[in-house]
């Protein structure tokens, strides 16, 4: 793991199964109001780490991409509090998204995972944990996490100490 500063680090996941344990540890992590962009080219991994951020989350649903229905919701088991996951592969332009809603959701009292999030941009609050995956080999991906605020600081140091000891 490389630490490139306070605010962002940047590693290497070997498998799926290390891709998705990482979002767990992550997901665990999150409280209401958090949001997480998951950026990266189709096939990156972005939805193996969704899938361990819901679970980590406390979600008893199947965490799958919401790319035909835009946004998912799950809900924690222990307290009914909300994980929204937006896919915004399919939105082109601020009307998109005006239209389906999004506006609303990032209001929500709720914690947020959002695919694609370079569409939403003007639209989101400078903190949330940016997690850019690219694609390295057959099995492995490249995660590069960078915290944008105060509260995403903080959700950075607590997730490379519990992955990493660190």
């Amino acid at each position: 793991m490389a630490i490139l500063s306070n605010k962002a680090i940047d590693f290497t996941s070997n498998s799926v199964e290390q891709t998705e344990r990482l979002g767990i540890r992550l997901g665990e992590l999150l409280a209401l109001q958090d949001i997480v962009c998951l950026s990266g080219d189709l096939g990156a991994g972005k939805t193996v780490l969704a899938r361990g951020i819901g679970r980590g989350w406390g979600t008893t649903m199947r965490v799958t991409s919401p790319t035909f229905t835009l946004i998912n919701e799950y809900p924690r088991a222990r307290d009914g509090g909300i994980l929204y996951h937006v896919d915004c592969y399919r939105l082109h332009n601020s009307a998109d998204i005006i239209t389906t809603g999004i506006e609303d959701i990032l209001d929500a009292p709720g914690a947020m995972m959002i695919e694609w999030p370079e569409i939403l941009e003007p639209f989101l609050p400078v903190d949330y944990l940016l997690i850019g995956l690219r694609y390295v080999s057959e099995t492995r991906r490249g995660l590069r996490i960078t915290a944008g605020g105060e509260r995403s600081l903080q959700l950075l140091t607590e997730f490379r100490r519990s992955a990493f000891g660190r």
